[in-house]
């Protein structure tokens, strides 16, 4: 590929990451995608869970190692630096989530609808060529505050990890159980509805910071638009299926006062009195 064809697609790839981002939090917002808690059929063929994660992200870890030697900076040990978290995290995320889920599963599971799957193995193919692409060949490396925002990056991306890989050996435990869906207790359980979302969501902020570049910025803003109304939409699902017995008030998407839900309790109340003027 010559170098103006690819900065050309590597221009309107950047671009496309953040188009879909506004689009994908509010189709989300409405409608969840149909696999795990939310699997309902009428979407297709279906395929084992371990093998649908496996496939669709298997992109993050082939397709980057196949474009980051052909950038300028493939050598420069910053970039390779910067490339290895992403592949510790997709190296969990393909191989090694797919293999605990394969062997923990008490019993078969609902299926993970193809049609879903072909279209995360396309989001990753394109997050991944940006990501490769800016750290070994777009990415400026002369500049001096690189370490300040690689060790801050670096320090908020494994403590997101940590998070994140922490909550799904425990949801994986309770699946192993066999014992259907129960409400996780303790730990970041009692505070946040899905620790998993959250440490994600947390780990890209940090590449973000690492990478201090458009496509990681990009991909931040797209894995919150996209794992924000999920989390909110499984917050809902245990309240209706538990009950009293799922806390109504915190399971928030992070720990603080004003979050995600904020917005959410802001315009029902708005609602309401909008509602109760008019029935006066």
């Amino acid at each position: 590929m010559i170098p103006d064809s690819d900065s050309s697609l590597f221009r309107h790839s950047l671009l496309a990451l953040f188009f879909i981002a506004p689009p994908t939090f509010l189709s989300l917002a409405f409608l969840q995608a149909p696999y795990g808690k939310h699997h309902r059929p009428g979407w297709g063929p279906s395929l084992p869970p371990p093998l649908a994660w496996f496939l669709m992200e298997s992109p993050t870890l082939w397709l980057t190692l196949l474009l980051f030697p052909h950038g300028r900076h493939a050598s420069n040990p910053r970039a390779l630096l910067l490339i290895a978290p992403f592949l510790l995290h997709y190296l969990n995320r393909t191989l090694l989530y797919p293999l605990r889920l394969l062997l923990t599963a008490a019993k078969p599971s609902s299926g993970f609808p193809l049609s879903i799957a072909l279209a995360a193995f396309a989001f990753n193919s394109l997050n991944s060529y940006l990501q490769a692409r800016s750290v070994s060949h777009y990415d400026d490396y002369g500049e001096g505050r690189f370490w300040c925002r690689f060790v801050l990056g670096l320090s908020v991306f494994v403590f997101g990890m940590g998070i994140n890989v922490w909550a799904d050996r425990v949801l994986l435990r309770l699946k192993s159980e066999g014992k259907g869906y129960v409400v996780p207790r303790g730990g970041l359980f009692e505070l946040v509805a899905c620790p998993n979302y959250f440490g994600e969501i947390v780990e890209w902020l940090g590449w973000a910071v690492m990478t201090w570049s458009w496509a990681g910025l990009g991909f931040f803003l797209y894995t919150f638009a996209n794992l924000g109304p999920r989390a909110r939409a499984n917050r809902r699902w245990y309240l209706e299926k538990f009950g009293e017995d799922y806390p109504r008030e915190g399971r928030l998407l992070f720990p603080t006062c004003i979050d995600f839900w904020f917005f959410e309790e802001l315009c029902s109340g708005m609602w309401r009195e909008v509602k109760g003027g008019n029935e006066k």
